[in-house]
C-alpha cells in the first residue's frame, strides 16, 4: 500500500541508496512538499550541510512546540527541528536569522563539539551520528533540534504487500488513527508527515520505520499495547508508549511534547523492551517504568535504555515505580540505564524531583536496577536523584514495598542548581536495601567512603549533598 503526496518523490533515491553501496562520505537530505513548506516551517534558522569541501545542501527547518515553565505556569514556545543522514564527515552551517550570535553551544556537552562563529553563522563538524540541541545566545526554548542520522539501510519495498508506505507530504488519516495489522511494516519516508496516531494493538511482528514524522499535535503519537515483537526506528513523534507488551525495540526515535502530562516514552506492565539511541524532550517525565496502570496489568522486567539523550522541561528525566497493583503487588526488575546524557530537569514540586528517580508506591518492589555512565548537565531545578519508598495519596492506594540492589556506576554531575537528593525508606517493613555508588563524581570530585578531606564524623552522603533517611540499609560509596 503506497501513500504519496507532494511534488517531490524520493522513492527512487531511497532505493538507489538501498541497492548500491554508500560512499565513505555521503550526505542525504529530504526536501519538503509544498503543503509542508506552507504550514510547518520555522524561520529562526537556516541550516546547511555538506561533505568537506563539497556543495552545501539546504535542510528544511520544521516548527516544533516545547513547554516553558514560568513560575508555576506553562507557556508553549516555538522551536526548530531539522534532520539529515550522513556517513563519514559532515560540515554543518547554522545561520541565525534573528541576528548576530554572541554565544553558542551544541549539546550534549559530552560530545565535545567545537564551534566557530562568524557574525550570525555557526559552523561545526560531525564525524558520528548524533541527536543534538543547537542553542544560540543561551536560548533553550527557541533552539534548533538537529538530528544527524546514519544512512538508512534495508529499506522496505514500497510496493511490498506487507508494507504500508507514506511518501513525502502531509497525510490525513481517517479518524486520526492508523491501526496496524500483524506482520506489517509502516514506512514514513523522509518528508512525510502523518496526521494521526499509529496504533499497534494486540498484534505481533510489526515494524514502524523511516525518517518521517508523526504530527506533534497528536497525543500518544505511537502506541504499542498488548503486542509482541515490535520494532520502531528513526521516526519522530510527540510520544511513544508501550503497555503490556513483550519484545519491543525502540531505536533512534525522537519525541518532543509540549502539552500537559506529556510523558515521552512510558512503560506500563511490559517486558523485554529496549530503547537505543533515543532523544526525548518532554513536557512531563521523559521515561517511566510502572507496573499495573489503567488497562495494563502486571510487573515490568528486562527494560534497557542506552545511548539516549533526555530533556525534561518539567518532571523527571527517569522515573521508576509509582504505579502498580496494591492488591496483587508488582515487581519491577532488571532495569538498566546506560550511556545517557541528561540535559535538563525543571520541577518546582519537591515530590517530583530527581533526574534519576525510583519512587515506589502501590506495594511495588523495584530491584536490580543499574544506572551506568550517566552524564547530568546543570539542570534548572530539581535533584540529582530521589530514591524513596513512599505513599503518594494523589496517585497511589498503598505505600511501596521496597527498593533493593541498585547500582549507580560512573555518574557525573556538573552544575550548581541541584537541590539535596533524598534516599529514604518508609518503615521497618518497607525498606531500601543495598544501594551502591561507584565512581560518583560531582563537579569533578569523586565521592567515596575513603575520600580525602571528609571529616570522620561526616556521612559520605553529606559530601554528595544527599540526605539518607531512615530505613535504608547497605549504602556504599566507592571508587575503582
Amino acid at each position: 500500500m503506497i501513500f504519496k503526496k507532494g511534488y517531490i518523490s524520493i522513492v527512487f533515491c531511497l532505493l538507489v541508496f538501498n541497492v548500491f553501496a554508500v560512499s565513505k562520505d555521503s550526505v542525504v537530505v529530504y526536501n519538503p512538499s509544498v503543503d509542508i513548506i506552507k504550514t510547518m516551517h520555522n524561520n529562526d534558522f537556516s541550516v546547511k550541510v555538506r561533505k568537506p569541501g563539497g556543495d552545501w545542501k539546504e535542510l528544511f527547518e520544521y516548527n516544533v512546540k516545547v513547554d516553558q515553565v514560568i513560575g508555576t505556569g506553562h507557556s508553549v514556545q516555538n522551536a526548530s527541528m531539522a534532520s539529515f543522514d550522513f556517513s563519514g564527515t559532515v560540515e554543518v552551517a547554522v545561520t541565525s536569522n534573528k541576528g548576530n550570535i554572541n554565544s553558542a553551544r551544541v549539546r550534549p556537552l559530552s560530545k565535545g563539539i567545537k564551534t566557530q562563529i562568524e557574525k550570525n553563522i555557526l559552523y561545526f563538524t560531525l564525524t558520528n551520528p548524533a541527536n543534538l540541541s543547537v542553542e544560540i545566545n543561551d536560548d533553550i526554548f527557541h533552539n534548533l533540534h538537529l538530528f544527524a542520522n546514519p544512512i538508512e539501510k534495508n529499506l522496505p519495498n514500497p510496493k511490498g504487500k506487507n508494507v504500508i508506505y507514506f511518501g513525502p507530504g502531509i497525510h490525513e488519516i481517517p479518524n486520526q488513527k492508523l491501526i496496524v495489522p500483524s506482520n506489517k511494516t509502516v514506512y514514513l519516508a523522509g518528508g512525510a508527515v502523518l496526521k494521526g496516531q499509529i496504533v499497534i494493538d494486540n498484534v505481533e511482528n510489526v515494524k514502524i520505520c523511516g525518517r518521517g514524522i508523526v504530527d506533534q499535535e497528536v497525543r500518544l503519537g505511537i502506541k504499542v499495547a498488548f503486542s509482541k515483537n515490535v520494532t520502531i526506528q528513526d521516526v519522530f513523534a510527540s510520544q511513544c508508549f508501550t503497555g503490556e507488551s513483550d519484545q519491543v525495540t525502540i531505536q533512534n526515535v525522537k519525541t518532543i511534547s509540549f502539552f500537559g502530562w506529556g510523558d515521552g516514552m512510558n512503560i506500563m506492565a511490559a517486558s523485554n523492551v529496549l530503547f537505543d539511541g533515543v532523544f526525548i524532550r518532554s513536557s512531563d517525565d521523559c521515561t517511566t517504568v510502572y507496573g499495573t496502570r489503567k488497562e495494563f496489568k502486571g510487573g515490568a522486567t528486562n527494560i534497557t535504555m542506552k545511548n539516549a539523550t533526555l530533556w525534561a522541561d518539567v518532571g523527571h528525566p527517569i522515573l521508576i515505580g509509582t504505579h502498580g497493583n496494591s492488591e496483587k503487588p508488582d515487581v519491577l526488575e532488571n532495569l538498566n540505564y546506560q550511556n545517557i546524557d541528561i540535559l535538563d530537569q525543571k520541577e518546582k514540586q519537591l515530590d517530583y524531583q530527581g533526574c534519576m528517580s525510583i519512587n515506589v508506591g502501590d506495594n511495588n518492589l523495584a530491584k536490580n536496577v543499574l544506572f551506568e555512565n550517566i552524564r547530568v548537565e546543570d539542570f534548572r531545578e530539581g535533584q540529582l536523584l530521589n530514591i524513596r519508598v513512599f505513599y503518594n495519596a494523589k496517585y497511589c492506594t498503598a505505600p511501596g514495598l521496597g527498593i533493593e540492589n541498585v547500582v549507580f556506576r560512573n555518574i557525573e554531575y556538573k552544575g550548581k542548581n541541584a537541590n539535596t537528593s533524598i534516599i529514604a525508606g518508609y518503615n521497618e517493613n518497607r525498606k531500601i536495601k543495598n544501594i551502591s555508588f561507584e565512581n560518583l563524581k560531582i563537579n569533578g570530585v569523586l565521592i567515596s567512603d575513603d575520600m580525602q578531606g571528609k571529616p570522620k564524623w561526616y556521612k559520605t552522603s553529606d559530601m554528595a549533598n544527599f540526605f539518607v533517611g531512615e530505613h535504608v540499609e547497605g549504602i556504599t560509596f566507592k571508587t575503582n
